[in-house]
Order: structure tokens, then C-alpha cells, then sequence
């Protein structure tokens, strides 16, 4: 079987129950994509991007209320019923595809970011990865960016998801300028916090070593 065809299984496999801490996850890092925009003066509104591995379309909304232009987005999804969730949660307008983003035809140098929010953590074939890292790259445009959200640990509980540390992303994508951000209380403790009360998300969360995740932006050189 191939990794996009084991990739599907293995989402076939999951829970949908609902996450108590979800909302506050979402929220933090809506937050720190607001300050990524302001910091680095980026025009929303004038940036094309792309979410690969866009799901039922939750990170599309979240561009959407942070400035971006609904005609300026699109989204591959390799999963059909979450595609077809996004086709009815996003304006017309995005461009929504659905297949594998090594197989889909799409020219090269043609966003300005593109997005990999908690994808390769699903990925555990090497190649796979690398081979996805090395397209992503070439659709960005120079002076552009892939902008990366995932979690750098293993999960003991769950053998269908490898975490990757900020060292592999560097190795991912070697020709790119990082900077990297931890985010995200460790999903454990933060179920178990916000079980006593959602404030005490942000109180523990002022620890970073107890983060898991990283929001990374990777950029591509100007010609």
C-alpha cells in the first residue's frame, strides 16, 4: 500500500470524540498567527495560500477571520468526506481539491505560503515526508513561506502518529530561514486543567517545557 493509501487507514482508525481543550488550542494559536501577521507586516489580503491537508476546513475559517481573501485560498485534502465538510464550510470561491499533493498538478513558485498544520506527525513513511517537504517547498514563492503547526513528541497511547522535533523540520526543508515558536500545553494536562476550570489553561501553560507543539515559519530567500 502506499503512505497516502496507509494514511487514510489509519484516519479510518481514529476517535471523533470531542477534545474539552480543543477551543483553547485553536484560540492559542489563532493568537500567535495574529502576531506572526503583525510582527512580519504581512498584507492578508494580497497573500495566496495553500493548506495541504486543509481537513473539514477549520484552518481555511481561521484565515478567513484573520484577513485573508477567500478567493486567494485553496485547500487539498486527501480524505473526500472532509473535503466535502470544507466545500460546506468555506465560501465558493476557495479552491478546494481533492487527492495526494504529490499528485496533484499545481505550478510550481504559486503561493506565498503553504500551510501544514498537524500533517506530518500522520505521515510515518521517511520518504513520504521528505518527498512532501520537497514539493511544498517548490510551490512557495521566494520571499514566501511554509508555515508549519505540529507536535515535536511521540504519543505512547497512539502508534499511528510520530512526533517531529524542531530538528527534522530544519532537515525537511534546509534551504529555508526558521524561526520556531512553542505553543500548545501538552493535551494531557490540559484536558486534566480544563476539567477544573478553563483559566487554569493559560496559568500552566506559562511553563514552556510543558508545550508540545511548535509553530514554526520557514522562509524561502528572495531571487
Amino acid at each position: 500500500m502506499t503512505e497516502a493509501e496507509l494514511l487514510r487507514a489509519r484516519y479510518a482508525r481514529r476517535s471523533d470524540e470531542d477534545d474539552p481543550a480543543l477551543p483553547l488550542f485553536l484560540a492559542e494559536r489563532e493568537r500567535a498567527l495574529r502576531r506572526w501577521i503583525s510582527k512580519h507586516r504581512l498584507n492578508a489580503p494580497n497573500l495566496r495560500v495553500l493548506d495541504i491537508g486543509c481537513g473539514r476546513g477549520g484552518n481555511l475559517q481561521t484565515l478567513l477571520r484573520l484577513g485573508f481573501t477567500s478567493a486567494n485560498l485553496a485547500g487539498i485534502e486527501l480524505l473526500e468526506e472532509r473535503l466535502a465538510d470544507a466545500k460546506r464550510r468555506v465560501p465558493s470561491d476557495v479552491q478546494l481539491i481533492y487527492g495526494d499533493a504529490l499528485e496533484v498538478q499545481i505550478p510550481t513558485a504559486s503561493f506565498d505560503v503553504v500551510l501544514f498544520f498537524t500533517v506530518f506527525t500522520s505521515l510515518l513513511d521517511d520518504d513520504y515526508r521528505r518527498r512532501l517537504a520537497a514539493r511544498a517547498w517548490q510551490l512557495v514563492k521566494p520571499g514566501g513561506c511554509v508555515l508549519w503547526y505540529d507536535f515535536c513528541f511521540d504519543n505512547p497511547r497512539n502508534p499511528d502518529v510520530r512526533g517531529i522535533p524542531v530538528r527534522e523540520i530544519r532537515e525537511l526543508f534546509p534551504e529555508g530561514t526558521m524561526v520556531a515558536r512553542r505553543i500548545t500545553l501538552a493535551p494531557p494536562l490540559a484536558r486534566a486543567a480544563v476539567r477544573i476550570h478553563a483559566a487554569l489553561y493559560d496559568v500552566v501553560n506559562m511553563v514552556p517545557f510543558l508545550r508540545t507543539h511548535v509553530l514554526c515559519w520557514i522562509e524561502k530567500a528572495r531571487d
